[in-house]
């Protein structure tokens, strides 16, 4: 009984100052909407630049990183004389070759590995793209594309023709979408190759992909395996690198260490190759929570001041109460009812217009038309996010006015009425 009168009496504070509870309940609304809009739209494009970086990026890339060992030269073991010192200035680096050995023993024993899904070796080489005047440097990745297509997905990031196109021709090429526009090339027309030694071989254009990252669309092109170890004079069991799928990323910097040990071979997971990623994504995430936190403790600023002038323009009311056998509980109670119905209302308000504005922004064109795989803006809609939403909505008015309740509780009505 004593409960419900106390909930009466909050109602009717509130009914009677209409304007000062719609601007406390606009300040939790507008700070739980744009907590919802901030980390709803940061963790879109924190998504999508990790997307992006997987779906060039493999979750364990193997190479053989060889470093030319200067400590021995063939002049010191010459005059390799006990009483003689024999000093060579700048050495020029031998020649050595960057394949992995035993590498289908090593891909066969990687297939073996239940965290592993797919592996796809690949031999990479840099190469002149020439058709008619027009010379452009890049890469050319000699990959089995069946493996290839299934680690980056790159079915879904073609613009013309297909990855199969590859193994249906004998000297097809699958070309980024940016160097294919450079060179002005089409599906079906011949370029032509050149390595740095000098070696030539045509191909025709057979797919256009673009992944969105212009370093990558710009200079890349896919062939066959076997053409690029022919272009390179090699026989069909060089191999340079091996890339690698897991069952689940997570597992990437651990699995990494491991394959290192097992085969000797520099072996870097994908965390580790796009660090610079990671920290701009954490840095993201901070700055997102510290603004959002910030727009929080700003709306429940606002509660307190407008329940304290509620409780300075209530002093005789609360004297009377007290007067009357309330217990300073129930005037906590009463004033702690109306901190916390503004709270619930505005937050779930807040989360309405949260998820209005964060919808809107999702349907918003991206204005980069290279970026091929973004249509709109990349917003992420979690149940989580209106979870603490909520809990923010409703903590931090609670919290606002705690104190305010505790000060009205602890007035003395004799002092009140007695003016």
């Amino acid at each position: 009984m004593a409960m419900l009168v106390d909930s009466l009496i909050a109602k009717r504070h509130l009914m009677a100052n209409k304007k000062q509870t719609l601007v406390a309940m606009l300040g939790v609304t507008f700070g739980i909407a744009m907590f919802i809009l901030m980390i709803s739209f940061m963790v879109g494009v924190n998504q999508f630049l990790e997307d992006t970086m997987l779906s060039s990026t493999p979750d364990i890339h193997i190479y053989n990183d060889i470093k030319t060992d200067y400590s021995v030269s063939i002049a010191g073991e010459y005059f390799g004389d006990k009483n003689s010192l024999v000093i060579v200035h700048h050495p020029k680096p031998k020649q050595v070759k960057l394949n992995i050995k035993d590498a289908a023993g090593i891909i066969s024993n990687l297939l073996k590995d239940p965290d592993i899904t797919y592996v796809s070796p690949f031999l990479s080489t840099q190469v002149f793209y020439n058709y008619g005047p027009v010379q452009i440097n890049g890469s050319i990745e000699g990959v089995n594309i069946a493996d290839e297509a299934k680690i980056f997905d790159l079915a879904g990031k073609m613009t013309s023709g297909t990855p199969e196109n590859l193994l249906s021709s004998d000297k097809g090429i699958i070309m980024g979408r940016g160097l294919a526009d450079k060179l002005n090339l089409s599906m079906g027309d011949m370029v032509k190759l050149t390595t740095p030694t000098g070696t030539t071989m045509s191909f025709r254009v057979v797919g256009l992909f673009a992944i969105g990252i212009s370093t990558i669309d710009n200079t890349r092109s896919y062939v066959n395996l076997a053409n690029v170890q022919q272009l390179m004079g090699e026989d069909r069991n060089y191999i340079t690198d091996i890339n690698i799928k897991l069952r689940s990323n997570k597992l990437a910097r651990a699995k990494a260490r491991d394959l290192a040990k097992k085969y000797n071979y520099k072996s870097d997971d994908w965390e580790t190759a796009n660090s610079s990623v990671m920290a701009s994504n954490i840095v993201r995430d901070t700055l997102t929570y510290v603004v959002s936190f910030t727009l929080l403790v700003v709306a429940g600023f606002g509660i307190y001041n407008i329940m304290n002038m509620t409780i300075n323009n209530k002093m005789k009311d609360i004297a009377i109460l007290k007067a009357q056998g309330f217990a300073g509980k129930d005037i906590v109670q009463i004033f702690l009812s109306q901190s916390l119905f503004i709270g619930i209302f505005g937050a779930i308000m807040g989360e309405i217009l949260g998820f209005m504005l964060s919808y809107a922004l999702s349907r918003v064109p991206f204005p980069a038309s290279d970026f091929i795989a973004l249509k709109y803006f990349p917003v992420v809609f979690r149940p989580t996010h209106y979870f603490f939403g909520l809990m923010f909505g409703v903590i931090t008015p609670l919290v606002a006015g705690l104190m305010p309740s505790l000060k009205a509780s602890k007035v003395d009505p004799v002092a009140i009425l007695r003016g």
